[in-house]
């Protein structure tokens, strides 16, 4: 069954086109990556499925600064949710963990997960916060520490925590794996693989790092500048010998 359908999307900053005419589906259960460099589009998928770039574009509009413009179709689960707000879309259970660990620095490990957790009653706040620690047990013993003490694989593992919270149907992961060391990369794409095989979430990852990532998605999509350009199963894609050069380096 089809959870998501992006629909001929395409995304204008002012006359800068940084979506074109992007077309994509997920299926329930499934994990979906999108492979692409740096000023690829990658992050204007997420924000436009989060429905970010609607209050992005609502706040331009009222400092009368960069106009931004959204043509084609978000239909999740059947309904149309292009003009959406972020919150009513994480009510309907898509959630973006946003690239390069974004978490208050000033507050606890457990007091991020509760913020995470501000639009759910309280004991469904409980019930995702031990969601979260049984797929990242290492935030057990962090519950008290300071976000701004952690290290970048731990921030990264809070951000996903925090996602988590609110029990995502469609989890949304903008580059994961930005910046983290061999070992943290492995741990989390193996949490991945936890997400869709334990806890039936399905996921949609993007990652500029192609080769960690490849081998546990169903399907993959590769974007550059704005426009997809290759589409198949994760194997067709490992075994692609452009992908190899593009993205593994040989």
């Amino acid at each position: 069954m089809i959870m998501i359908e992006v629909q001929n999307l395409m995304v204008f900053f002012e006359n800068a086109l940084a979506l074109n005419d992007f077309s994509m589906k997920i299926e329930e259960g499934e994990i979906v990556g999108v492979i692409g460099s740096n000023s690829a589009g990658k992050t204007t998928l997420m924000n436009t499925l989060s429905g970010l770039i609607i209050d992005m574009r609502t706040k331009e509009k009222r400092k009368g600064g960069e106009r931004i413009t959204i043509y084609g179709k978000i239909i999740y689960r059947g309904e149309d949710i292009s003009e959406m707000s972020p919150s009513d879309r994480v009510k309907k259970g898509i959630v973006l963990s946003r690239e390069r660990h974004p978490v208050f620095h000033e507050s606890s490990v457990l007091e991020n997960l509760k913020i995470a957790g501000y639009l759910r009653k309280q004991s469904e706040i409980r019930e995702g916060i031990e969601y979260a620690c049984r797929l990242f047990p290492a935030l057990v013993a962090l519950k008290g520490r300071k976000a701004g003490f952690l290290s970048g694989g731990e921030q990264q593992m809070l951000a996903i925590g925090m996602s988590l919270v609110v029990r995502p149907k469609l989890l949304l992961l903008d580059e994961p794996l930005l910046g983290l060391s061999p070992m943290m990369q492995k741990m989390l794409v193996e949490a991945i693989c936890r997400l869709k095989d334990e806890f039936g979430t399905t996921v949609l990852v993007t990652e500029q790092f192609a080769r960690p990532v490849l081998p546990i998605i169903d399907r993959g999509y590769v974007i550059e500048n704005g426009m997809l350009t290759l589409a198949g199963t994760g194997r067709e894609l490992m075994d692609n010998p452009e992908i190899k050069a593009a993205y593994f380096g040989i």
